[in-house]
């Protein structure tokens, strides 16, 4: 059964430099707890690695659907071997005093049978992953705006 959720986190630094250390997918295992790695295949497919329980792993493709620079990003999981399919996206709200507001919106449908039954493992909670997962960004976010702005 698919499950749909949205969470909102407020980063001290500005929206461009919030997207783009977003927009570089490679960035995403700094801060997704369980992600072992993101590697680019052209301009809008990316492969995903997940480390599962005991060792295993769960593999997905995804397809960037949307790219507005500094404003949004949307993707959806390519055909694959059944894994894992997810949807959403992405927005980041320039606000006041340099902070940005980041907004996820997502989708996801867990596969039947083994796979399902590792992923639904995987993601037992992920509205719960999704809420930390943004929260790890911030920080990552935030600590390379410190360094940066210090000089």
């Amino acid at each position: 059964m698919a499950q749909q959720f949205a969470k909102t986190m407020i980063v001290k630094a500005g929206a461009a430099d919030v997207f783009n250390l977003w927009s570089n997918f490679e960035n995403f295992p700094h801060f997704m707890k369980n992600l072992k790695s993101v590697r680019k295949v052209d301009d809008r497919v990316s492969e995903w690695t997940l480390s599962g329980p005991l060792g295993a792993s769960v593999n997905w493709t995804a397809e960037m659907t949307r790219f507005e620079e500094n404003k949004r990003i949307g993707w959806n999981t390519k055909a694959n071997d059944g894994t894992v399919t997810t949807s959403g996206q992405v927005t980041f709200n320039a606000l006041p005093q340099g902070e940005t507001e980041v907004t996820v919106l997502m989708r996801v449908q867990p596969p039947a049978g083994k796979a399902g039954e590792l992923v639904a493992q995987l993601l037992a909670n992920p509205e719960k992953m999704l809420e930390e997962d943004l929260r790890n960004f911030k920080a990552f976010a935030e600590g390379m705006y410190d360094r940066t702005s210090r000089g």
